[in-house]
């Protein structure tokens, strides 16, 4: 594991160490970037942006990242192993969903920016020879990307992609946690023959080191995270002085509403996945489930049914995290019913030192409890009833989190009438997680600020400029 600044590889600094989730045990050592270090890569990172890197056209970036989007492609087992590695997750779901889409980010945002056009207005003028006014997107100069633990390599490349489509340079910071993919990727950059400075990686924790010193550092022009609300309120403080541009998605406690009409089969098996994926350690993954009361008790008891079947699951992704949810659980436990999990797996072998937490069902809850209303980031979903399409609605807007939503239902009308009344960045109806990488993704409320995906993220990763000729 190693930093990647100015274009050489660097293991300075004091060694933290990496444990794997799935036995408990600790398999290597991660440099913790000293403070030093990060000067570094920001000052390499702004000589960047006067080097030829400035220079280079839209097509010349986009074919670089297309080379990038190849790398990974060639060493697609080794990523698919690192992310295993430090996540925990399934390789299933790491070979068909994560390593899949960091290779399609850097494709996607190549070809939008081949086919990306600039407007221009032609003017009236009082001698009547007119003016032609032309926009002009110029990037923003060195972007600090930091990216959380739970898809490691998805969510750094769905932000760095666009930045350097744009022209930006790049000094990123991968959670302490999850480095593996990281480096990798900072390989495939060196291999890619990326310039110079135009991406950085260094490596450690937030508060007192890499993430803080990275966040309030002057030369830093923008900023764009994901991870937990209260971490992007910090970063928001420290963007503040130099009002420099964030973009963030933040946490969430997502939402499904069933109603009667719904096809009961497809909505279990689909709350079955929006739960229960990486072991609910995804930030769309539902956590609270509203039921029309006639349906409830037969979508209740399948859904605990198929949680108790659920096998091929991962851990949670550190101690710390499997004690967090732990402790949302005994509280829920005390207070309301357990309808499946609740407990931990059992395996008779090294992975019983690993940090697991049973798929788990819970009903009973009151709204105000610290289960229904605080995002747990685990394999844990609550059940409720409700009898009017009203009361769905006021149910699952309550809170301060509007991330994203599900809806289960038959009635087309109901569809097309509940959904854009969600307050969520992304409400989907009988389906979850189908995701077209040009739509806007992120949140509202305590979910984040700004959108990504398509011209949204090269909107935010570039500043437009208007020059206007008199002719």
């Amino acid at each position: 594991m190693r930093h990647y600044v100015g274009g050489g590889f660097d293991a300075s600094g004091a060694p933290f160490p990496l444990v794997d989730p799935t036995r408990g045990h600790v398999v290597g050592e991660v440099p913790s970037a000293p403070r030093e270090l990060v000067d570094r890569a920001v000052d390499a990172a702004r000589a960047a942006l006067r080097g030829p890197w400035a220079s280079w056209s839209p097509a010349d970036r986009a074919r670089l990242l297309h080379r990038v989007a190849d790398g990974i492609e060639r060493r697609f087992e080794e990523f698919v192993a690192a992310e295993c590695a430090d996540t925990g997750k399934p390789r299933e779901l790491a070979s068909t969903v994560d390593i899949p889409r960091a290779v399609a980010n850097f494709r996607a945002y190549a070809d939008l920016l081949a086919g990306r056009a600039e407007r221009s207005w032609r003017t009236a003028t009082p001698d009547g020879r007119g003016a032609l006014n032309y926009t002009v997107r110029k990037p923003l100069g060195v972007v600090a990307v930091i990216s959380p633990w739970n898809l490691p390599l998805l969510l750094l490349t769905w932000k760095v992609a666009p930045a350097l489509a744009t022209g930006n340079t790049v000094v990123a910071k991968p959670s302490e946690l999850t480095p593996g993919t990281a480096c990798l990727l900072a390989e495939v950059m060196a291999e890619a023959e990326v310039p110079t400075g135009v991406f950085n990686l260094v490596h450690g924790g937030g508060a007192d080191a890499a993430g803080q010193w990275l966040t309030e550092h002057p030369g830093v022009d923008a900023i764009a995270f994901t991870g937990e609300s209260r971490t992007g309120s910090t970063i928001m403080r420290a963007a503040a002085g130099r009002l420099a541009p964030v973009s963030f998605e933040l946490g969430g406690k997502n939402a499904g509403l069933v109603f009667a009409d719904a096809d009961l089969e497809q909505a279990v098996e689909g709350t079955l996945r929006s739960s229960f994926t990486h072991s609910g350690q995804v930030c769309l993954c539902t956590e609270r489930v509203y039921v029309e009361r006639s349906v409830f008790d037969a979508f209740a008891g399948r859904l605990a049914a198929g949680a108790r079947a659920l096998s091929g699951y991962g851990p949670m992704v550190s101690a710390a995290h499997r004690d967090k949810v732990r402790g949302y659980l005994d509280k829920a436990a005390a207070d309301g019913d357990v309808l499946a999990g609740g407990g931990v797996p059992r395996f008779s072998d090294d992975r019983d030192g690993g940090f697991w937490v049973e798929p788990t069902v819970l009903a009973g809850l009151p709204e105000d409890h610290p289960a229904v209303r605080e995002e747990i980031f685990g394999p844990v979903v609550h059940l409720a009833p409700f009898d009017t399409e009203e009361e769905a609605l006021a149910l699952a807007n309550a809170g301060p989190y509007g991330l994203a939503a599900t809806v289960w239902t038959g009635d087309v009308s109901r569809a097309h009438r509940v959904a854009p009344a969600l307050d969520v960045g992304t409400a989907w109806v009988n389906t979850w997680n189908l995701r077209d990488l040009r739509t806007p993704f992120g949140g509202v409320k305590a979910s984040g600020i700004g959108r990504e995906g398509g011209d949204h993220s090269l909107d935010f990763f570039s500043e437009p400029m208007n020059v206007c000729v008199k002719l």
